[in-house]
């Protein structure tokens, strides 16, 4: 399966839909995967949470419907799924900088958010892996609050950070997100098997885990491979995530890159 291909036509699905409440669990069910899944997928692959993308095409759309039209602003606000004018009003003047009130009068000030479109040329690339069980795991560390577009910057600096405090190599890396929507805002973690002072304690439920192996302890080489997991391997193999971080193995020269998955 081409995840492009289907993402596309998720995202026509938007566009036909776009005046109607839009549930995240059916769009899920149209690339095979589960919510909690699907909305980190497309999170990762787009960039921009479906919950962000569907309010701003809707908002663009609303911007065009008040300068080209004489429809009441509550009436747009219903149209395109907001309890009332207040809430739309707030919403609007945030994303175009102006008020719906004042559309009439500043048109040129107006944000056009087009659609997303994927590239359907895009060839999925092999990926080798292997499913694991890991029992509970108990490990200590610390954590630095980053964003994906800052995490290929942190992590590796954080990293130092923790070595050079601790005067050791922390043995594992993990990820864990703070907003289970957006997927953007997360903890980037260091950690390490034995307790020390000053490390917050965490426990890792026991978990089947999807396993790849990269040749590197690099984080230019880990970040590409995650990359391509998320893009292609992922919603090509159907696995549904757990909600438990992802963790990265640090050993012998290698890194193990482990991500939780539903039974």
């Amino acid at each position: 399966m081409n995840v492009y291909v289907q993402l596309n036509k998720i995202i026509e699905y938007i566009e036909k839909h776009i005046e109607e409440k839009i549930e995240y669990k059916e769009l899920g069910k149209m690339v095979g995967l589960n919510e909690y899944t699907f909305l980190k997928v497309f999170s990762i692959i787009s960039n921009i949470s479906i919950s962000e993308y569907i309010r701003n095409r809707r908002l663009s759309n609303a911007g065009q419907e008040l300068f080209l039209s004489n429809e009441k602003v509550l009436s747009i606000a219903v149209k395109y799924q907001y309890n009332n004018a207040t809430s739309f009003s707030r919403a609007f003047e945030k994303f175009h900088g102006i008020k719906p009130s004042q559309v009439k009068k500043n048109p040129e000030k107006l944000k056009l958010y087009t659609k997303l479109h994927f590239n359907e040329e895009e060839l999925n690339k092999n990926i080798e892996y292997k499913i694991i069980e890991k029992d509970r795991m108990i490990l200590y560390g610390k954590y630095k609050i980053t964003t994906n577009e800052k995490i290929g910057e942190d992590a590796p600096n954080f990293y130092k950070e923790i070595e050079k405090e601790y005067n050791e190599k922390p043995i594992y890396g993990m990820v864990e997100y703070k907003d289970k929507e957006r997927f953007n805002v997360k903890a980037y973690w260091v950690l390490y098997e034995e307790e020390k002072n000053g490390l917050i304690k965490k426990v890792i439920p026991k978990s089947k885990w999807i396993q790849i192996r990269v040749n590197s302890q690099q984080a230019i080489d880990i970040q590409k491979v995650s990359q391509i997991f998320y893009t292609d391997f992922l919603p090509s193999c159907k696995y549904n995530f757990r909600d438990l971080p992802e963790i990265e193995f640090y050993h012998n020269e290698i890194t193990d890159f482990l991500i939780p998955i539903e039974n």
